[in-house]
């Protein structure tokens, strides 16, 4: 599948975080009260960085369809491709350095850091602070060769007719499923308020690590991890169609965990060294030393 795209399709963006800052564009404040006040963030006028988001989510959206999933499931969640300690995994990860973020020039773990960080510092539950460290783990989807669009960006179901509150929704009209009578109504191969777990969403590095950390932690920990980019459900409220109680339930650790991913980027290292035997600590309590990719 990777060798029928150029490797312009693959890379549209200059980075992969390109897609969190355009987030920061359009969802500016938190749903919580501890809102980041808009003008603090950049906002992207300039016509490169509109543009290059604008064909990172044409490529997204033409092909992540319900058939694309399920190859992309049955290529990766068999943790086939790399057996690595969890810390050389952090330090895999810490390869993709975002060189392009104008709001904080740290690499990979110091963004996690900072996440988990702030979780930390507001008294959560340490599973909760684990699922700040590792939210992104799955990003290491790049480094398999992955296309960015197929790693990151906004999340939606597949096998369903997209809804018009996912970003630049013009895009479908060429997706083949849009034009397919089995996934392009309401409903599609779903039943009403079927509930989450029988929905297939697109593919990227929620649902890689969500599959990946499924024995492992707790419930609502595993909804922050698959749903943290399923933005037009949690911010837009899109497909409550789909949901059930029990996800209603769920999604209120998603709303919480949110503003932590998007809001809490400060220009500051934080001091990893200092920090590591915490961490340490808190990996061997829930994960395995050695992970599965």
């Amino acid at each position: 599948m990777k060798s029928k795209f150029t490797d312009k399709e693959v890379n549209p963006l200059e980075s992969i975080e390109d897609w969190e800052n355009d987030l920061l564009t359009r969802y500016p404040e938190p749903k919580s009260e501890q809102a980041k006040a808009k003008e603090d963030y950049r906002n992207y006028h300039d016509s490169e960085r509109v543009d290059t988001v604008r064909e990172f989510y044409r490529l997204n959206h033409q092909y992540q369809t319900y058939d694309f999933v399920r190859q992309k499931e049955a290529e990766f969640l068999k943790f086939e491709k790399k057996e690595i300690p969890f810390w050389e995994a952090i330090d895999y990860l810490n390869t993709l350095v975002d060189d392009s973020d104008p709001d904080i020039n740290l690499d990979q773990l110091q963004h996690l850091l900072q996440t988990s960080e702030a979780i930390r510092a507001d008294g959560h539950p340490d599973w909760f602070v684990l699922t700040g460290f590792i939210h992104d783990l799955g990003k290491v989807l790049c480094l398999f060769g992955e296309p960015q669009w197929a790693v990151v960006g906004d999340t939606f179901p597949v096998g369903c007719k997209h809804a018009e509150e996912i970003v630049y929704p013009e895009f479908f009209e060429n997706n083949p499923d849009s034009k397919d009578e089995r996934y392009n109504t309401k409903y599609g191969i779903y039943a009403p308020n079927c509930g989450l777990d029988k929905v297939k969403m697109s593919w990227g590095h929620d649902e890689y690590l969500y599959q990946m950390m499924k024995d492992y932690l707790p419930e609502p920990a595993l909804y922050m991890i698959r749903y943290h980019s399923f933005y037009a459900q949690h911010r837009e409220g899109a497909y409550e169609h789909l949901m059930n109680d029990h996800d209603r339930e769920m999604f209120k650790w998603v709303e919480k965990f949110n503003p932590y991913d998007l809001y809490s980027k400060v220009p500051v290292a934080p001091d990893s060294k200092t920090l590591r035997p915490y961490y340490e600590n808190l990996v061997s309590k829930y994960l395995p030393s050695v992970m599965a990719f």
